[in-house]
């Protein structure tokens, strides 16, 4: 699957409607960004169920500040709309595999119990 843009006006409602988005913030003029393109697309090409999008920071500064982003390239992995990854920095392929293959393991049910605990400020039972 090829990478999508994502802006102000798509980001929510792609992350919204979709089970897992890897989100790569990067500018035209970042050298580290153009080295990890071609890492991140060739993940969207093993990953059809992900879906890849990329954020020109230089472009949607606004949506770039409402996630803190300070550096690029920084990645995001979202499963069932909770960020489960942030990191600056361009992964090679096998970690970045690494991140895919964390979150899709991840039980998404003992997330949300975790955050609705946080929340409501009930402590986790050990």
């Amino acid at each position: 699957m090829a990478t999508i843009a994502l802006t102000k006006d798509n980001f929510e409602q792609v992350v919204k409607d979709n089970d897992m988005v890897l989100v790569d913030f990067w500018a035209p003029w970042c050298g580290p960004c153009k080295g990890f393109a071609p890492v991140f697309e060739a993940a969207s090409e093993k990953h059809a169920d992900i879906v890849f999008g990329k954020v020109n920071s230089d472009d949607e500064q606004e949506l770039a500040a409402s996630f803190n982003i300070r550096s690029i390239p920084t990645l995001m992995f979202f499963r069932e709309k909770v960020i489960l990854f942030s990191q600056a920095g361009a992964l090679p392929g096998s970690a970045l595999d690494q991140v895919i293959a964390q979150g899709r393991e991840l039980d998404m049910g003992a997330v949300h119990k975790e955050i609705a605990d946080r929340e409501s400020g009930s402590q986790p039972k050990a």
